[in-house]
């Protein structure tokens, strides 16, 4: 409930272009309501995903009047913006793994252009 309603506002209320290439991955809710981790991608480069974060926690405030206003609860919890990496490290492993197969492939086929190549008359061993 309360992660529909922050994905909603982050993705299509907050009128922020430093938020543009923010998406809302999990929101982890403590069990006395006083907390939620908001847990973030951010598409860009090293700075602009500071930036998002920075603009994500200027707007935190309005975010949880936001919420208050289109939730019942008893109590509106303390937004704490956290990049989630997990998704660009799962990139980059897929990245490297993707290199090393080329890599692979291409020593695989030097060495069979190698074996294939035909010999000269004094390459040839007499017994």
């Amino acid at each position: 409930m309360v992660r529909e309603e922050i994905v909603q506002i982050v993705g299509y209320e907050l009128d922020d272009p430093r938020v543009e290439m923010v998406t809302v991955t999990d929101v982890r809710v403590s069990g006395d309501l006083r907390d939620a981790s908001v847990y973030v991608t951010i598409a860009g480069t090293e700075r602009e995903a500071r930036l998002a974060l920075a603009a994500l926690r200027e707007a935190a405030p309005r975010i949880r009047q936001q919420i208050a206003l289109e939730l019942s609860l008893r109590r509106v919890p303390h937004l704490h913006f956290v990049r989630d990496t997990e998704g660009e490290r799962a990139e980059r492993v897929g990245v490297l793994l993707y290199q090393l197969e080329t890599e692979r492939r291409a020593e695989q086929k030097s060495s069979d252009v190698e074996e294939e190549a035909p010999r000269s008359a004094g390459d040839e061993r007499t017994r």
